[in-house]
């Protein structure tokens, strides 16, 4: 009997079809670039097939039946990586690793006292935190490379079991000199013509908070001049602070001071469904679905005055 790929062959395999690069693909493994490719060429002697199209220069090419292999490899490495859970959970729940990945409009107001609360009430869990884009998690949540995601919603998140914990509110956030600063409230349609600050592409938020200008009938971003594209919501509440713009800022990142001391006014928006949806989510079917559920409780920071959801 021909002898099975070793789960080490299935994930150098899967962390170059995910990549497209050795060097990047052997660094993500932990290996140098010789292990992996040694890793590849042994792969396919033992499959007796061509995994590469090595006759297109340095670029790295899947043939047909090698993209169908990543793709049958992904579902059996998660197999894999479900067996270990299991064995895991049934020794002793809340016990053994953790990782969990979490998306940085979200990261930096909830994780350092998540992980303190987590140490606290569950001190036999080891939590590895990765921050990253929601598509990013997402696909390391499906590799099996993390066990849990905190992120926004909606998000597409097939293969995935979510539990919704809290709703979100998104603020306009403006200079204090702003003509809008005068209003307590601020109606969407009054949002039309003005120039947003943005996170650059791959940022949820980003797509959220297009897609609430755009149910003011006729916006759209070159209405708005968009010119300022960042890459966090510090350099985002600057970039306000300085009058180059305004921006929708969750309530989770202005409850947590980020606006402290700035020249700002933040004010409600109305006539629109102004919130996102904070949650976690799992592998479908993982057998630590009953210990994710445990956690649910001691993600949401206490003093968060925001309204629960589920």
């Amino acid at each position: 009997m021909t002898p099975l790929p070793s789960a080490q062959q299935l994930r150098y395999l899967i962390t170059l079809a995910e990549l497209r690069h050795f060097g990047r693909a052997a660094q993500a493994c932990a290996v140098t670039q010789s292990t992996l490719s040694a890793g590849i060429l042994a792969l396919e002697r033992q499959l007796d097939i061509q995994l590469l199209d090595r006759n297109v220069g340095k670029r790295v090419v899947f043939t047909p039946i090698g993209d169908e292999v990543a793709a049958r490899a992904r579902f059996a490495l998660e197999a894999l990586q479900g067996v270990q859970d299991v064995a895991d959970a049934s020794r002793a729940p809340m016990t053994g690793l953790l990782r969990i990945g979490v998306i940085p409009t979200i990261g930096p107001f909830v994780v350092p006292g998540l992980v303190a609360r987590l140490r606290r009430h569950f001190p036999q869990i080891r939590l590895s935190v990765n921050e990253d884009l929601t598509g990013n998690v997402l696909d390391k949540l499906a590799l099996g490379r993390l066990d849990l995601v905190l992120l926004a919603m909606p998000c597409p998140c097939e293969g995935a079991e979510t539990l919704p914990l809290w709703r979100d509110e998104f603020m306009l956030v403006l200079p204090a000199n702003h003509p809008l600063a005068a209003l307590e409230s601020i109606p969407v349609e009054r949002i039309a013509g003005e120039r947003m600050v943005l996170l650059e592409d791959g940022h949820c938020l980003r797509d959220q908070t297009l897609a609430l200008c755009r149910q003011e009938r006729g916006w759209t971003s070159t209405d708005g001049e968009e010119e300022f594209v960042v890459t966090s919501l510090y350099t985002l509440v600057e970039m306000v602070a300085e009058g180059l713009g305004i921006a929708l800022l969750p309530r989770l990142a202005v409850e947590s001071g980020i606006l402290r001391d700035l020249p700002v006014a933040v004010r409600p928006v109305t006539g629109c469904q102004a919130w996102r949806t904070i949650g976690l989510g799992w592998r479908a079917r993982s057998p630590r679905a009953g210990e994710f559920r445990l956690l649910a409780p001691h993600v949401r920071p206490p003093a968060l005055e925001v309204p629960a959801v589920g």
